[in-house]
């Protein structure tokens, strides 16, 4: 156990401590270098006193994408298996502020992509890693990765015997809440996640100098397969949560759906927006929840009311079940405060259960019930026979003051109802000291609080004048704003700290009676875990629903299709005085590889995050702009989209191009949505159309979705290659003035099928600089010459456009067999239409066909699903 004699304090001179008993060595690493500075902050939550003091953890600005990290609180505990099991990652994290254990157990591949995705999500204050990963400076491939990935963020490297898995169950076992005690079952032989678990616990022991009470941790367990992953870069590419050119800007998909009231809200909208939910079920459920809040106003509004008055109901938790080991004055307030808030935050569970009464969704339904858990009640007047009635919580320094001071109930500590009356009268003193000042000038001052300075005077001078010009001597600490004047007196200094002397003595006595209060609630708290999870999952859907109210947003289906009619880019859409074009969107399991080509400036990048988004939206359980929707759920989602330069890794364009489409390559899955907006731009016309062409063809091979935004027009020709390719461009309308002749663009982001028939687009838009005309000319005459020599129109013979209707056939049919819900007669007109549709296929080909002789053919056509 540490203590606090078996902690040697850090000198000036020392980049490591060593416990006297063996404690954990802590040793920074080079990647922790960076962050620390000549004037290190303490974690959040933790001011260190005594022997502790000197033992600071720097502030640690995360790296990541996902979001400012100015707000980070979580410590990550990170260890990967040793010889067979390498590649087998236990993850355990703890949120200062929240006080949920989550641990996750996984199969990584060699590119570690699982671990550095779920660390961008958390956002890390810091992590923890074995001192082995770093072994002599020569760090394994993982620490490698993450300290590159996460160059802001502090390291801490604890000796290999604090990853202790069975000291990790023993620690689950004594701090996890009765309610989440299921939990043991599914970690009990996930050894990697149960060490992380132990070291990440007994750290938070040391650096907190509290220890959290028995039973009463959330512990949940994650996997990696229950939710879909967005890596780092694709967050970015598609402004999930920042955006990228003003990061104080609300124009992110995060920013838009973003009406939560509660800070708990805000966190799971985020954390659903980075990670988006697979189970259609799930989803499901809470579009049903969303509909019923657009179709009831009285719910709407009413629960929108019930849950704007909730504080945080995590941080509350956070510190209500920590024991610290100091007991300060300080620490006092803190602990009155607390019991306030949750006074507080009880007095509201029985308004919102009421506006859930009447619900008829099931997802509403069930947190009504959970909301009955009498232990709500039982808290309550616990705390009533101690806490005044009328005490609540209240914004503004003195009004808090003046509730904690009284929250304590009259005649349960005579000594605390005394120091209470001594307060009262000193409070009375300084303002009848005010008023004796006020005859005694002759001018306009009245009494005002501050917690930094107290009781002081203020004085608005308005038309009144200052004997001599001057402010009486006795007035000291004058400052001056305008007419305003801010100033103190020797007299009213003494009274302050005879008044804080008071408080002390108040706040002393009010935590003890406060701690005996907590000792009797503490085996029933664990029930806030409940109302915590249906306040911030109500905050969020409430937010969700509202989005519905300002735009003209569908209910998404879930099918083995993605098919959009009219969607629109939700950010775009929200960005004032542009409404933007809407577009159809269809990709299905015949026609899964996307080909979009157009000039510049036409809408192609615009539409790909179009979908992008959409996907995500509908993922999370959120209605999406269009007229209807249907969504094939996707376990993954890649984007490659920019050309730039990454100077922190010394990349050049081409080479972060081909980093991000390797990334893509080895990770992606049949299920996943892959996004590709110009790629093999940053090196050769003849190596970039070899580099698009091959990674085309390894995705054609795979049933992912893809889009693929090129201007190399010569991949068109992958349409007439493979059957499950379709060609795509953006349309553009071309003008001729009347007064001058010349020619002029307009373009329509109008999206429809076949390849663009535009040619040196590129130099139209250089024509709209002020690049001299001759430089123009001369550069249309030579990419003329140089397209006849290039391009060859090739055109696919017979056989191959007819083995296209084939497959084309055998795929909706498929389609129409998993999904249809027509009636007989209308699948028979349907069918029918299909046919109509394949014999003009094939009539095309010149070889008119009757469907019996195709019989056979079709069937070994389709016989490899894809191929």
């Amino acid at each position: 156990r540490l203590t606090n004699s078996s902690v040697r304090p850090l000198t000036s001179g020392s980049s490591s401590f060593h416990s006297l008993d063996g404690t954990p060595r802590h040793r920074r690493t080079p990647g922790s270098a960076r962050s620390t500075g000549s004037h290190p902050a303490r974690t959040p939550l933790t001011e260190h006193t005594g022997p502790h003091s000197d033992f600071c953890i720097p502030a640690a600005t995360s790296c990541s994408s996902a979001t400012s990290s100015c707000g980070a609180s979580v410590i990550v505990a990170v260890v990967e298996g040793r010889g067979l099991a390498r590649g087998e990652i236990g993850m355990a994290s703890l949120d200062l502020k929240c006080p949920e254990l989550v641990l996750s157990q996984f199969a990584d591949t060699g590119t570690y992509a699982k671990v550095i995705t779920k660390l961008h999500v958390l956002v890390p204050l810091e992590i923890l890693m074995p001192d082995t990963a770093s072994e002599k400076g020569k760090g394994t491939k993982l620490f490698n990765l993450i300290t590159e990935n996460f160059q802001g963020v502090t390291f801490t490297s604890i000796q290999r015997k604090y990853f202790n898995e069975s000291k990790g169950l023993d620690y689950i076992q004594q701090l996890c809440a009765p309610e989440f005690s299921t939990v043991l079952m599914e970690v009990q032989a996930k050894y990697y996640c149960l060490a992380a678990a132990a070291a990440v616990l007994k750290y938070l022991e040391f650096i907190q100098n509290s220890v959290y009470a028995p039973k009463s941790l959330k512990v949940s367990f994650k996997g990696s397969e229950q939710t879909a992953m967005i890596d780092s870069v694709s967050v970015t590419n598609l402004e999930l949560v920042v955006n990228n050119r003003d990061h104080r800007s609300e124009h992110t998909l995060f920013g838009i759906l973003n009406h939560t009231k509660t800070a708990g809200g805000a966190r799971r909208l985020r954390s659903n927006i980075l990670e988006p939910l697979l189970d259609v079920d799930t989803i499901n459920i809470r579009l049903d929840t969303i509909h019923e809040l657009l179709q009831d106003e009285e719910l709407f509004f009413g629960l929108k009311n019930a849950i704007s008055h909730f504080l945080d109901i995590d941080q509350l938790l956070s510190v209500l079940v920590q024991i610290p080991k100091l007991e300060t004055v300080q620490v006092a307030e803190a602990k009155i405060t607390h019991v306030i808030q949750l006074k507080h935050t009880l007095d509201l569970v029985p308004p919102l259960r009421m506006v859930l009464k009447n619900c008829s969704t099931a997802l509403l339904k069930a947190y009504s019930t959970s909301l009955e858990d009498n232990r709500f009640d039982m808290i309550l007047e616990q705390i009533k026979t101690v806490i005044n009635d009328d005490t609540t919580y209240l914004k503004g320094s003195l009004n808090m003051r003046t509730q904690k001071c009284y929250a304590v109930r009259p005649n349960i500590n005579e000594f605390l109802d005394i120091a209470r009356r001594a307060y009262t009268e000193i409070v009375d003193d300084i303002a009848g000291l005010v008023d004796q000042m006020v005859e005694k000038y002759g001018l306009p001052m009245r009494t005002s609080f501050s917690t930094t300075r107290g009781f002081f005077v203020q004085m608005r001078l308005e038309g009144a004048v200052l004997p001599d010009g001057k402010l009486p001597a006795e007035f000291i600490k004058v400052t001056k704003h305008k007419n305003n004047y801010s100033f103190t007196t020797a007299d009213l200094m003494k009274m302050n700290d005879r008044c804080d002397e008071a408080l002390r003595e108040i706040f002393h006595m009010s935590y003890v009676v406060i701690c005996d209060l907590l000792r009797t609630v503490h085996e029933h708290i664990h029930c806030l875990y409940k109302l915590s999870d249906a306040v911030s999952m109500l905050d969020m859907l409430l937010s969700l629903a509202h989005v519905c109210t300002i735009s003209d947003y569908v209910r998404p289906e879930f099918t083995d299709t993605l098919a959009i009619k009219q969607g629109r880019h939700p950010i775009l859409e929200r960005i004032a005085g542009q409404q933007p074009v809407s577009n159809n969107s269809y990709i299905s399991e015949c026609s899964n590889f996307v080909i979009i080509t157009g000039p510049n400036m036409s809408g192609k990048s615009t539409h790909l995050k179009q979908v992008a988004l959409c996907q995500i939206m509908a993922q999370i359980g959120s209605f999406v702009p269009a007229e209807y929707a249907s969504f094939r759920v996707a376990d993954q989602i890649f984007t490659r989209i920019g050309v730039d330069d990454d100077f922190e890794t010394n990349s050049s364009t081409f080479m972060v191009e081909m980093k991000e489409v390797s990334y893509i390559i080895h990770n992606v899955s049949d299920r996943s949505l892959v996004i590709i907006d110009e790629l093999g731009r940053g090196t050769s016309a003849e190596e970039g159309i070899g580099i698009c062409h091959s990674v085309c063809e390894f995705l054609l091979s795979l049933r992912a979705f893809t889009l693929f935004a090129t201007h190399f027009l010569e991949l068109c020709q992958l349409e007439t290659l493979y059957p499950n390719a379709v060609n795509q461009h953006m349309e553009v309308q071309h003008t001729r003035s009347v007064d001058t002749g010349t020619e002029n663009v307009v373009y329509t982001y109008v999206l429809s099928r076949g390849c663009s028939e535009e040619r040196h687009y590129g130099l139209r838009a250089a024509e709209l600089t002020a690049l001299p005309a001759s430089i123009i000319q001369e550069a249309k005459t030579i990419a003329s010459e140089v397209s006849q020599q290039r391009l060859a129109k090739h055109h696919s013979d017979a056989e191959t456009q007819r083995q296209r209707a084939a497959y084309h056939l055998a795929t909706r049919l498929l389609q129409t067999a998993r999904n249809s819900t027509l009636d007989a007669d209308s699948l028979r007109i349907f069918l029918k239409g299909l046919r109509k549709h394949y014999e003009a296929e094939l009539q095309a080909t010149g070889q008119p066909v009757s469907m019996e002789t195709e019989e056979g053919y079709l069937t070994q056509t389709y016989s490899g699903e894809g191929q």
